[in-house]
C-alpha cells in the first residue's frame, strides 16, 4: 500500500495565475474536508445537488412510463437514459401551484423559469419591483457552500436578460433567470463556455488578468502548461491508482479545451451576428460543454452547488438539425396537432440525449470506491407540463444519482396528485445538511425518495 501523505486540506495545482484543484484522491489525507453539518456519504465524500431546466414542458404521453417501480419502459422521449436507468428515477405527480396565474392572468413562461427552483409566486411586474424568493439552490450554497471556493455555479445557453417586459407584463428577469440569491436578486447564469472554463481555474488569482488570458489563447497555451511541473511532483508521490486518476483528470481537462477551441474556430468562421459573441455554433455541443464544466467543478469540489438553464422558457429556437423546423414554442402550442405533438416529442428527446450524456460522465467519473454520480442529486425538469394547456401539474421530473446512498433510483416513481415540488427540495435540502421545516410550498417531505 502506498503511504499517504499528510497536506492541506484543499490540494491545487499551482501556476502563474491559474489555480487548479484536484478530484479526491484516496494516497492525500484531507482533514476537515466535509463542511461541519453536512453530511457525507458513507464514504466521507462530500454531496452535489445541481438542477437542470428546460423550457415549454413535454408531450407527456411520451414521457411518461405506464409502470410504477423497477420494472418500467422508458418511453420515447426518455428512451437516450436506457444506458443510465439504474441512476434515473423518475417522478410523475410533483405540481407547482405557484406558477398558476392564481388572479395574476397570463404569463405562465415567466412564471414557470421564476417558480421552479423558488415554489414562489412572482410578483407579477415589468420594472424593477421584482419579486419572487429564494432559490433551493442559493438556499443551500449560502448555509453550506462556505467550504468551496464557490458557492454556486449558474449556467446557461441562452444570453440572459435582466430588465424589460418579456411575457404578458412580467419582467425578462423572472423568464431568464432560475438561480436567486435573494427575493428581489437572480444569479445570471454564464452562456459562454470559454469564460466558465476559465472561472473554474483562475480562482481567487489575481494575476490572472484579462491580458494574460489574451496571451495564452494568442499562443494556444493550456491551463495545464502553468501546472505543469506541480502535477509532475505530486505524480511522483502518488499510488499507482491515484495517479491513473489524476492523469484521468487532466486529460479530461485538456479534452475540454480542445473542444472549446475547436467550437471558438467553427464560430470565428460564422457573421459576427449569426451567433451570441463566445457561443457555439452548434447547441448540442454548446450544451455538452457545459455539463462538462459542471463535471469538473463536481469533481474538484470547486463548488457541490450548480443550476444550468438549456433554454430559457418561451423559447422558440428552431431545431433543423433533428429535422424541427418550427420554433419549440410555437410547436408547444400544438393544439392536440399530432404532428406538432410529434416535433415536440422530438425536440424533449434530444434534451434527454444531452442529459444522459451528463449523467454518463458523472457515472464514469471515478470517486472513492464508487462514481461520482454516487454522491450527487440531479434534478432535471420543466415549470410547466403540457405547453399547450400551460399546466403545472405532473411536471415532467427526473432526479438522477443516489445522494451518497440515501435514494434509491432506477425506479418510477408516482407521488400522490398536487404534491408540491418544493416537497422534493426539502429532501434535497436535508441531504446537503441544510434543515428547514418548510420552504416555498411544501407540504411536508418524499418518503418515496428511499425505499
Amino acid at each position: 500500500m502506498h503511504p499517504r501523505i499528510h497536506i492541506p486540506r484543499r490540494t491545487f495545482l499551482r501556476g502563474l495565475g491559474t489555480l487548479m484543484a484536484l478530484p479526491h484522491l484516496d494516497s492525500l489525507v484531507r482533514a476537515g474536508d466535509i463542511a461541519v453539518g453536512t453530511p457525507p456519504a458513507p464514504t466521507g465524500l462530500p454531496r452535489r445537488m445541481a438542477f437542470v431546466y428546460v423550457p415549454n414542458g413535454a408531450n407527456m404521453a411520451d414521457w411518461t412510463p405506464g409502470d410504477i417501480g423497477t420494472d418500467f419502459k422508458l418511453p420515447f422521449i426518455l428512451e437516450p437514459l436506457e444506458p443510465v436507468r439504474r441512476d434515473v428515477m423518475v417522478l410523475s405527480g410533483l405540481t407547482h401551484d405557484k406558477a398558476r396565474p392564481n388572479g395574476d392572468g397570463a404569463g405562465d413562461h415567466a412564471r414557470a423559469s421564476a417558480t421552479f427552483l423558488t415554489a414562489t409566486q412572482a410578483r407579477k411586474t415589468s420594472g424593477v419591483d421584482i419579486r419572487v424568493g429564494v432559490s433551493v439552490d442559493q438556499v443551500v450554497a449560502q448555509k453550506a457552500g462556505d467550504q468551496t471556493p464557490f458557492r454556486s455555479l449558474e449556467l446557461g445557453c441562452d444570453r440572459g436578460q435582466s430588465s424589460g417586459s418579456c411575457d404578458s407584463g412580467y419582467s425578462c428577469a423572472y423568464q431568464f433567470n432560475i438561480a436567486w440569491r435573494t427575493p428581489t436578486a437572480p444569479m445570471p447564469p454564464e452562456t459562454k463556455p470559454r469564460l466558465a472554463f476559465e472561472r473554474l481555474f483562475s480562482i481567487g488569482q489575481p494575476n490572472e488578468t484579462p491580458e494574460m488570458r489574451a496571451k495564452r489563447r494568442k499562443y494556444r497555451s493550456s491551463v495545464l502548461d502553468f501546472v505543469l511541473e506541480d502535477a509532475r511532483q505530486l505524480g511522483g508521490k502518488l499510488g499507482r491508482t491515484d495517479q491513473r486518476k489524476l492523469d484521468e483528470y487532466l486529460s479530461s481537462v485538456r479534452d475540454l479545451e480542445r473542444r472549446i477551441e475547436s467550437s471558438e474556430r467553427v464560430r470565428a468562421q460564422l457573421p459576427p451576428d449569426a451567433f451570441p459573441e463566445g457561443t457555439p455554433a452548434d447547441y448540442a455541443d454548446h450544451i455538452k460543454l457545459m455539463y462538462d464544466v459542471m463535471v469538473l467543478a463536481f469533481q474538484t469540489d470547486t463548488t457541490r452547488v450548480a443550476s444550468f438553464i438549456v433554454a430559457h422558457d418561451g423559447s422558440n429556437r428552431p431545431y433543423p438539425f433533428i429535422g424541427v423546423k418550427d420554433g419549440h414554442h410555437d410547436l408547444s402550442h400544438h393544439g392536440n396537432d399530432e404532428e406538432k405533438k410529434a416535433q415536440i416529442a422530438k425536440i424533449n428527446r434530444f434534451h434527454v440525449e444531452q442529459f444522459a450524456y451528463f449523467i454518463k460522465r458523472l457515472g464514469e467519473t471515478r470517486e472513492g470506491n464508487g462514481s461520482l454520480l454516487d454522491n450527487c442529486m440531479i434534478a432535471y425538469g420543466s415549470g410547466i407540463a403540457d405547453g399547450n394547456a400551460h399546466a403545472h401539474s405532473d411536471l415532467p421530473v427526473l432526479l438522477c444519482g443516489s445522494g451518497g446512498g440515501t435514494i434509491t433510483p432506477g425506479r418510477h416513481v408516482r407521488v400522490p396528485k398536487e404534491t408540491p415540488m418544493a416537497n422534493l427540495f426539502l429532501e434535497m435540502m436535508d441531504r446537503m445538511g441544510v434543515r428547514q421545516e418548510r420552504f416555498g410550498d411544501s407540504t411536508g417531505r418524499l418518503a418515496e425518495l428511499k425505499v
